[in-house]
């Protein structure tokens, strides 16, 4: 498996694919599956499916907030493969985005497994540089996942090559420094931070800058072959007086986003 073949669809189509986060359980596991299964409908390319866990230092308030939400729901760490097999049904592509430990509790290659076996194309790990991620590379090579590390401002070119070539599906390009959340502006660290990555890859390279609104989508839409918005979707579901009430606005954020990369390079 692999986002490898969506990706190229959406260039096909003049177009960056639309990825979005959310973390399963929350408000909880059914609520949250029913939230991915919205996203793929209003337009979403790819379900970055995300791993409640208790110390996420990568991520802002927004996620934060859901998080520890749904582990006091009770959210389990196999709870993600019914959200993978859900979003493929759906038809979109399923990446778990995951901090390191929980897989290694869970056993590196049980999780590739059974990832695998779900539908899964890949993780996407924020805590896991590829000079210690031996293990996870061996198992997902066996199981034909995607490997995607993240690359960052700070990147230098030598590491911007050692990365990359590790990876697989796509690159993650973190183009702010500090944790997640929406921002006002797009600037031009994400652009530069491109143009860098591509200077050593043949990889899509897919950006995660805290946007959320279209407009945003569509400016870095045009650099970017991917754009991942995270907190603006999680917010949506945190912030609503009601779950029906969440996943109205969910749906009017996605579809405004989806517009967004669809205008991006017209």
């Amino acid at each position: 498996m692999s986002v490898s073949p969506i990706i190229e669809a959406c260039r096909a189509e003049g177009r960056a694919a639309l990825i979005g986060y959310l973390p399963v359980g929350f408000p909880s596991v059914a609520g949250s599956i029913e939230a991915m299964e919205l996203l793929v409908r209003a337009g979403v390319d790819i379900v970055e499916i995300g791993v409640p866990y208790s110390d996420p230092v990568m991520d802002g308030p927004v996620i934060q907030d859901a998080a520890v939400r749904a582990l006091e729901g009770g959210v389990r760490l196999a709870d993600t493969f019914a959200a993978v097999r859900a979003v493929r049904a759906a038809g979109a592509g399923a990446l778990v985005m995951t901090y390191w430990n929980p897989v290694l509790r869970y056993g590196v290659d049980r999780f590739a497994a059974d990832l695998a076996a779900a539908g899964g194309d890949g993780l996407i790990t924020p805590d896991l540089i590829p000079d210690e991620a031996a293990d996870w590379i061996g198992a997902a090579d066996e199981h034909g996942l995607d490997k995607v590390f993240l690359v960052a401002p700070s990147s230098t070119p030598e590491r911007l090559a050692a990365v990359t070539s590790r990876s697989r599906g796509f690159v993650y390009a973190t183009a702010v420094m500090g944790v997640t959340g929406a921002r006002s502006s797009v600037g031009d660290a994400a652009e530069d931070l491109v143009v860098r990555t591509r200077a050593v890859t043949d990889l899509p390279i897919c950006v995660g800058l805290g946007v959320s609104t279209g407009e945003q989508a569509s400016q870095v839409g045009r650099f970017a072959d991917g754009v991942i918005v995270g907190s603006a979707l999680v917010r949506c579901l945190t912030e609503a007086s009601t779950p029906a009430s969440g996943l109205m606005a969910l749906e009017e954020l996605v579809r405004d986003l989806a517009a967004g990369v669809r205008r991006g390079r017209s």
